[in-house]
């Protein structure tokens, strides 16, 4: 599946906005991608590990499902309507039967670094390998790797936060209390940060060439 329009540039597809990662006392691993800039319009989506390594994606669309599910890797695929209201520091978030509410705090030292780097260079494959080595001193951290279906993919942070508190439900049962995002998760060729944290990210995923898959 392809996508147009918006944030595709010659078969690389753009996507800016917000990765959350948090831990939690039952095991139970939460990364949420919140992108108000994508090639799919503005979405929200939820990638869910338990104690067991089941790995679940919430989706808020087929569309969005599909193009997920190529990329990474997942045990279970949900389409559910997914919400993210954000308040002044305090983010709700509704996937389905997912529920997940975030108060975001200070900007890091390393944020307040991030926040200099201009947007062009990180967005590029260059500075996403520059920034690869020093990455990989953090437990499951990369940015830079493959993907799914012959899928390159690269992160450029722009910002980092810590969080000052989560909890979190699924089916109505409370997930426990926030911890280190331990182990790391395995969607995909990197893991978001140990420490829960929010962090403002370009991420650029690029398709095979016809013929190179």
């Amino acid at each position: 599946m392809t996508a147009s329009g918006a944030g595709v540039r010659r078969g690389r597809l753009l996507f800016d906005g917000w990765i959350a990662g948090v831990g939690t006392t039952s095991g139970t691993r939460l990364v949420l991608g919140h992108w108000p800039r994508s090639p799919f319009g503005p979405f929200s989506d939820v990638m869910v590990q338990d104690a067991d390594g089941r790995r679940t994606l919430f989706a808020p669309s087929q569309r969005v499902a599909e193009f997920v599910a190529a990329t990474y890797t997942f045990d279970r695929v949900r389409v559910v309507p997914v919400a993210v209201d954000v308040a002044g520091a305090r983010w709700s978030v509704t996937a389905g039967p997912l529920r997940l509410w975030l108060t975001v705090g200070r900007r890091t030292p390393l944020g307040r670094l991030l926040c200099v780097v201009p947007a062009r260079l990180a967005r590029s494959r260059r500075w996403a390998r520059l920034c690869d080595g020093p990455a990989r001193l953090l437990p499951g951290v990369r940015t830079l790797g493959s993907a799914g279906a012959g899928r390159r993919e690269w992160y450029g942070a722009r910002d980092l936060h810590s969080l000052r508190s989560v909890r979190a439900e699924l089916d109505g049962r409370d997930l426990g209390a926030p911890g280190p995002l331990s182990p790391p998760v395995t969607f995909g060729f990197g893991s978001a940060p140990r420490t829960p944290a929010l962090v403002r990210v370009c991420s650029t995923v690029e398709l095979p060439q016809e013929g190179k898959r």
